[in-house]
């Protein structure tokens, strides 16, 4: 199977409604392309679940600038402060999750758990409406885990069959929400051929990605 689109052609697999995972750290290591692609097809109502919402002029924030999401999942909102306005006006839903949690949740929804236990928001507001669980004397909060329809994540470089290496921050959540949704797009800096890539530098084996997106324009 030729897993190589074009980023036209993987933006068409986000469509209104979606659950989408969007990978990066702060407007790093998020797919850019494909992201300006998303709010030029003006796909609405979607759902996301991401780090942050970066910033009003990059990426994410731009989807959230257009009003294009209708629900938020994320560890913080404060870089956008037009995520904190439309949450206030309820304009948009935020539910915030810790980061680790975060991060956790993701990958129970990657590896066919159920969710995690920890201890991190206990005796907090992050505790309202969830399941607390008493293990050797010590509480915990069952958080439940986290899938998405489509993933779009962010590689520096992948080879044909959709091995992927990523650079620097964007490893915070791009591999594991490499594995946590039904189709994964990887917008990348460079596609080499297979066998170029070292094995013991693959983060992300190609068995999790449906497909490969030339970019870094």
């Amino acid at each position: 199977m030729n897993k190589i689109i074009s980023a036209k052609e993987a933006a068409v697999h986000i469509k209104d409604g979606m659950t989408v995972m969007l990978g990066g750290f702060l407007g790093f290591g998020t797919a850019d392309e494909i992201v300006d692609l998303m709010c030029e097809n003006k796909v609405k109502d979607l759902t996301v679940i991401c780090n942050d919402t970066s910033f009003p002029d990059k990426n994410i924030g731009k989807l959230v600038v257009n009003k294009q999401v209708k629900k938020v999942i994320a560890s913080h909102i404060g870089t956008n402060p037009e995520t904190g306005r439309q949450m206030n006006e309820n304009e948009i839903q935020v539910d915030l999750v810790p980061q680790g949690t975060l991060a956790e949740r993701i990958r129970s929804g990657g590896t066919g758990l159920g969710g995690v236990l920890t201890p991190t928001g206990v005796g907090t507001i992050v505790e309202e409406g969830k399941q607390k669980i008493v293990l050797n004397g010590k509480e915990y909060l069952l958080e439940e885990a986290l899938r998405a329809d489509v993933a779009v994540i962010k590689g520096a470089k992948a080879d044909k069959m959709g091995n992927i290496v990523y650079k620097r921050a964007s490893k915070n959540f791009n591999p594991v929400m490499a594995m946590a949704a039904d189709i994964v797009i990887a917008e990348v800096d460079e596609i080499v051929e297979v066998g170029e890539l070292d094995p013991d530098m693959i983060d992300t084996p190609n068995i999790f990605i449906d497909y490969i997106v030339e970019g870094g324009k």
